[in-house]
């Protein structure tokens, strides 16, 4: 156990100011307080709190952080009291001890909006004072290197917890020592099996390289010294769990990896990191694609260096980082390098906030995520927000955009703004056009593409890659869901009015509400827009409040039979239909969505719709609702029309083996055997063919138009493939409404003509 005077000989090590008295004090009645108290190992629970502070002197903290380390398991474990700690040793201790106190334990495993809570909570307090966060780290750093006498199941509960919360927070804040160590002894628990083989790998890889190492440290200091660079050079080889992490990520073979041995090579300025690369490149050749300036722009966590990959001796790669002593200090404690809390201006949040960039990022982010949001969500969303690594990426205009690994267009567009993210319909990278999903790389320059009348879809939320975005896109989608539900409402009591003949004033509408339970108009129609308030109750009380003797006959309107909105039309089981919110409707539109009852009669476009079509229904007055593929270039000429736009989705039972048909076109060759050959195609993807159009476009050319039986869009899809692949033909697509009416007009009435055979 360490004494008294050999923990103020570490401080004093670093900081001949030390408040010797202060620590003394605070060893001697932690001491006191933990009295006989054991651990797990059977050791004096007051080794732990000397073990902690230990630590902490390692990192070079202040006096109140010491002593913080010594007393922060007192208020929980024992009977001190926050107004005792506060009298002895000031409020600014007391503060952190307290912070450290109402964090629970984090359980990952199970109850997770506890977790969330207590995460939050622990989120909240690092915010307030960054000692927090060091002090806890401290803490599990010892509560894992003793973890072996806890029971099996407790082990591995918080190793899984340091994986996930701790361990990220660590590198969040640049401690890649501390990160590396928690995840090292957390991988050794976690899976046991993986860990034992990657260091056994390294200890033979290690025995392999020796002379590699020594080569090329003893050629670089040497040429280095040539040039007059003062440098020191340090090799070191990656951490199991960030070895196992990168051939997980990467799917490779661990001979593969190209940084299993890397060199720090640390010199006096700047300007020597970038004349170190010039005699590194041109001392060795380089590997492509593997260089990276971290100093022009440095990580999130504060991290700065240049990285580039040689091939050494023996061709064998080797990673080199390439920085100050500085930037070294920086890399290895992190927050814990800046010289804040050595000085003794612990209270200057916002000088330690322009000081790291980690620190001021990290408040940012708990600012966002802690505004709200569902126990599950701030879970969610923390994890995505503050434990992934990162990519950056340019706006058009060199603005820098920070998003974590995995990202997509859709988060770049939200990092911008809410209403940018909203609106974004299709992005460029680096110039050209690519899907929304496309995941973005360091250096990719992004454009979003916009479009004012768009609003997210749901399945945004599984794409999205930061708390922000999915947070956003879900905001959004309720809101339109309201907007949906509100909109139905209103139609089905406009029809109830406008067939009684009466209006309703404010007053009037708030007396209907509150006699069905809502509290206000609005709310009274999202209840009847979601099917909560049925039309039938809604007429009753309107007849009562307008005082009506005898109502007219009952509607039949259609009622939502879910939550978002979705009712079912008597004449067509095989859809489910949505009024949307926030249409531009013009007088015929409105008169279309005033007859829409449950017995509007629906149609299909002569084009054809599948299972998997994505599909929309537009209503004129006096007219069946008719339903169109969303592709249909029918949709493009409506834009500007005055008709109502109906949300379509399809209904289908599990184990639907129905058949639907739909319209295909292309070109073929004028050629003995085409029509055989394209039959033959269609026939192996097991669809049938309904009916066939030709008609010549050119001497050698015909156009071909069949009308086919499908499953659903996949089998669809893998017919026009087969299509595309065979000789002599080409345009091949789905018909539009063109083509497809000329299918559609040649039905057949079901007589059969009969020839006589006398002759």
């Amino acid at each position: 156990m360490m004494r008294q005077y050999e923990l103020v000989e570490r401080v004093q090590a670093y900081n001949p100011d030390v408040d010797e008295q202060l620590l003394n004090k605070a060893y001697v009645y932690a001491m006191q307080k933990h009295g006989s108290q054991k651990r797990a190992s059977g050791d004096p629970y007051f080794n732990h709190p000397l073990e902690v502070a230990a630590i902490l002197t390692e990192l070079k903290l202040d006096d109140a952080s010491i002593v913080v380390g010594l007393l922060h398991d007192t208020i929980e474990d024992t009977d001190a009291t926050r107004a005792e700690i506060d009298q002895l040793f000031g409020p600014e201790i007391g503060a952190i001890v307290d912070g450290l106190t109402k964090i629970d334990r984090l359980n990952l495993v199970s109850r997770e909006e506890a977790q969330a809570e207590n995460l939050r909570k622990l989120l909240l307090a690092i915010s307030q004072d960054v000692r927090v966060l060091l002090v806890k780290l401290a803490d599990r750093l010892h509560n894992m290197r003793t973890l072996q006498y806890m029971p099996p199941e407790k082990r591995t509960r918080i190793a899984q917890e340091t994986m996930d919360i701790y361990a990220p927070l660590a590198g969040r804040m640049g401690m890649q020592d501390m990160r590396n160590e928690l995840e090292d002894i957390s991988f050794k628990i976690l899976q046991p099996d993986h860990y034992t083989a990657i260091i056994s790998r390294l200890d033979e890889m290690q025995a392999e390289y020796r002379e590699t190492i020594s080569t090329i440290s003893t050629e670089l200091s040497e040429r280095l010294a040539t040039e007059g660079i003062s440098a020191r050079v340090k090799a070191r080889v990656k951490s199991p769990y960030s070895i196992f992490n990168k051939i997980e990520r990467k799917s490779i073979a661990l001979e593969q990896l190209s940084d299993m041995i890397g060199f720090r090579v640390i010199v006096g300025s700047v300007e020597e990191c970038y004349r170190t690369i010039g005699v590194v490149h041109t001392k060795w050749k380089v590997v492509p694609n593997r260089f990276k300036d971290y100093i022009s722009v440095p990580k999130h966590n504060d991290y700065r260096s240049i990285h580039t990959t040689i091939v050494g001796p023996g061709r064998q790669r080797a990673e080199l980082q390439v920085r100050t002593e500085e930037m070294d200090r920086i890399a290895e404690y992190g927050i814990a390098a800046h010289a804040l809390y050595k000085d003794g201006a612990s209270a200057d949040l916002n000088r330690l906030e322009n000081e790291s960039q980690a620190y001021g990022s990290l408040r940012t982010t708990i600012g966002h995520l802690t505004a709200g949001s569902s126990s599950e969500d701030f879970l969610e969303y923390t994890k995505l927000e503050l434990f992934q690594d990162q990519v950056f990426c340019f706006t058009p205009r060199g603005r820098l955009i920070a998003l974590p690994r995995g990202a997509t267009p859709i988060d770049f567009a939200y990092a911008l703004h809410t209403e940018i993210g909203d609106t974004c319909v299709g992005a460029k990278i680096n110039g050209a056009i690519l899907p929304l999903v496309t995941q973005l790389r360091s250096g990719d320059e992004v454009e979003i593409i916009r479009d004012q009348n768009h609003m997210p879809p749901s399945n945004w939320i599984g794409i999205a890659a930061t708390g922000k975005a999915r947070a956003a896109i879900r905001r959004a989608v309720r809101n339109a869901a309201a907007q949906r539900t509100f909109a139905m409402g209103e139609h089905v009591l406009s029809m109830l009015l406008e067939r009684e003949g009466v209006s309703l004033d404010d007053s009037e509408a708030k007396a209907l509400a509150e006699s069905l339970g809502a509290s206000s108009r609005r709310e009274l129609l999202i209840g009847v827009g979601e099917g909560k308030i049925g039309s039938e109750p809604l007429g009753n009380e309107l007849a009562r409040i307008k005082g009506l003797r005898k109502r007219r006959r009952k509607l039949d309107l259609p009622v939502a039979d879910t939550a978002d909105g979705w009712f079912a039309l008597r004449s067509n089981n095989m859809f489910r239909f949505r009024v949307p919110g926030g249409q531009k409707a013009g007088s015929r539109a409105k008169l279309a969505m005033r007859q829409l009852d449950f017995h509007t009669e629906v149609q299909i476009s002569n084009e054809g719709v599948v299972p998997g079509d994505r599909l929309v229904g537009i209503m004129q007055p006096d007219k069946a609702m008719l339903v169109y593929p969303i592709h249909s270039e029918a949709l493009v000429e409506m834009h500007d029309n005055d008709v109502a736009w109906v949300d379509v989705r399809w209904n289908l039972a599990a184990g639907d083996d129905k058949l639907y048909p739909t319209v295909v076109t292309m070109e073929s060759v004028n050629k003995p055997g085409s029509l055989a050959q394209i039959s033959s195609a269609i026939a192996a993807c097991e669809a049938n063919i309904n009916n066939l159009v030709m008609r010549m476009i050119s001497p050698d050319f015909h156009q071909m138009i069949f009308e086919i039986e499908v499953r659903d869009l996949a089998q669809l899809t893998d017919v026009l493939a087969t299509l595309k692949r065979g000789p002599g033909l080409s345009s091949v697509q789905r018909a539009g409404v063109r083509e497809a009416g000329m299918i559609s007009t040649l039905e057949w009435d079901g007589r059969i003509e009969r020839r006589d055979t006398d002759e």
